[in-house]
């Protein structure tokens, strides 16, 4: 039932995802397409990002595809002219890459995204504007589970300017009157997301390493606890969210299911039927942006939107393995 309401919210709908070729841009697209949606995707295809054309490859002749840069207003323009709802999920994600190159990131998560709001308030200011937050904008938590009154103390370069472009986007609901909100991501895992590299998912970075066969590596004890959600209940708060007008100026929480790394890669050996662990100290870059136990609470979205997770980790990580065995040459 959920999913066919949400599907009717789009058929027909003109639909602009930035980011679109990467994991979840990718993923929702796929979905939007199959609602009915006229979707069009902004990409830049950064090297080393989670850009990749086989995301889209069964929808790839359904989609309008605009490469560039969001800030590139002269490309993009003509598209956001005619949208009607807009999925802002162009960013990086690294928290160590931020620290070494926080300027490149303060493009990526906060000034490309402002060029890209003031084009919707002169252009089309009926718009309907989502921005991906993350978790990672809270820091290290004084409270648990946390909420979205808990402060934003962010822990690396990247979630600062994550909270910038967040605010960027509540200030022009505030101020100009546009429909804009955000959805604070946790640790998203499924298929499509770039296997290449650790630096913007470990969920699916110890996919790689037992689908190799070479030992999961943690650091620390592996208690560390992660909100871990699959994409596909990603996609549908993503979906709800925008199309709910009690989102407008708001920011929600996303998590789904509380799980240490360690159990998370006991899991995974179990599904894969073999596989090893290997607990290794901290290395001094990454030990600089831990945040310790981290769990969502999630309440907010679940009262004025309505959204649940529906997809139990077993479930979702036997997908995600089964995937990646059968695209294997397509991410690696």
């Amino acid at each position: 039932m959920i999913a066919r309401q949400i599907d009717e919210s789009y058929r027909g709908k003109r639909v602009t995802i930035t980011g679109g070729l990467g994991f979840i841009g990718s993923t929702l697209a796929t979905r939007l397409v199959g609602a009915g949606a006229q979707v069009t995707l902004v990409d830049c295809e950064l090297p080393d990002s989670g850009a990749n054309r086989f995301n889209i490859a069964p929808i790839k002749d359904q989609v309008e595809i605009i490469a560039s840069d969001i800030a590139s207003a002269a490309l993009i323009e003509p598209a956001l002219v005619r949208t009607e709802y807009l999925f802002n999920l162009a960013g990086t994600l690294s928290h160590t890459d931020s620290m070494r190159d926080p300027a490149k990131d303060l493009h990526s998560n906060c000034t490309a995204h402002l060029s890209l709001l003031d084009s919707c308030r002169k252009l089309n200011p009926a718009i309907r504007i989502l921005y991906a937050g993350t978790r990672g904008q809270y820091g290290r938590p004084l409270r648990s589970p946390v909420d979205e009154s808990h402060p934003l103390h962010s822990a690396d370069a990247n979630g600062i300017n994550k909270t910038a472009g967040e605010s960027y986007h509540l200030l022009y609901a505030r101020y100009y009157g546009l429909h804009t909100c955000s959805v604070r991501l946790s640790n998203a895992y499924g298929p499509r997301h770039q296997m290449k590299h650790a630096r913007q998912g470990v969920l699916n970075w110890f996919v790689r390493r037992v689908l190799d066969g070479d030992p999961i590596l943690i650091y620390g004890e592996g208690t560390q606890v992660r909100d871990t959600h699959y994409v596909d209940d990603v996609v549908d708060a993503l979906l709800m969210t925008l199309a709910s007008d009690a989102s407008r100026g708001e920011a929600f929480n996303l998590g789904a299911h509380p799980l240490s790394l360690a159990s998370v890669a006991k899991l995974l050996v179990e599904l894969n039927g073999s596989g090893a662990i290997e607990y290794r100290p901290y290395p001094p870059d990454a030990l600089g942006v831990e945040i310790g136990d981290y769990v969502a609470d999630c309440s907010k979205i679940k009262k004025l939107v309505g959204w649940s997770p529906r997809v139990q980790p077993k479930e979702g990580f036997l997908k995600t393995l089964e995937y990646y065995r059968e695209h294997k040459s397509q991410y690696w």
